[in-house]
């Protein structure tokens, strides 16, 4: 039972932004929450793929992730769309709006997971986006790869 509590919990992931974007670096940040979307979030239905996070005055939020209702909570539920306050330091949200507005960066979340304490965290990337030739080389590499393994498979 140890292990179970040691281990780090996947709640979403945004598998679609490796595909649409190059990653050039991961942070990790907290999330300001309400009880009821932590409760939602432990029963795993949290959805990032179109969330994207940006400076709003001199703070960090993430915006458009969807973290359904909680269902027993009936009148004091959340707002499943609401922008929700990334927990930075003033150092890194300095960085993030530097690498944005200067060099044209984009801050992506690539996962919402529970720590071995059990908060609720986030993984950011800061990423730039791929061309449609990048990504078709990504597609080449990865269909490539899945080849050589079945004919490695196949003959040993």
């Amino acid at each position: 039972m140890a292990e179970a509590k040691d281990a780090v919990r996947n709640v979403a992931e945004n598998r679609k932004a490796r595909f649409n974007y190059e990653i050039v670096e991961r942070l990790e940040a907290g999330i300001a929450l309400t009880g009821t979307e932590v409760k939602s979030l432990r029963e795993g239905k949290a959805t990032i793929t179109e969330a994207y996070a940006g400076p709003s005055g001199e703070e960090f939020l993430l915006f458009n992730a969807y973290i359904p209702e909680y269902l027993q909570a009936n009148r004091f539920n959340h707002e499943p769309r609401r922008p929700r306050k990334l927990l930075l330091h003033k150092r890194q949200i300095n960085k993030l709006i530097g690498a944005t507005q200067r060099q044209g960066f984009t801050v992506v979340p690539l996962k919402i997971y529970f720590n071995p304490k059990g908060r609720a965290k986030i993984e950011l990337a800061l990423a730039r986006g791929k061309n449609l030739g990048d990504k078709r080389e990504t597609e080449k590499k990865r269909d490539w790869d899945r080849e050589r393994a079945r004919l490695i498979r196949e003959k040993g």
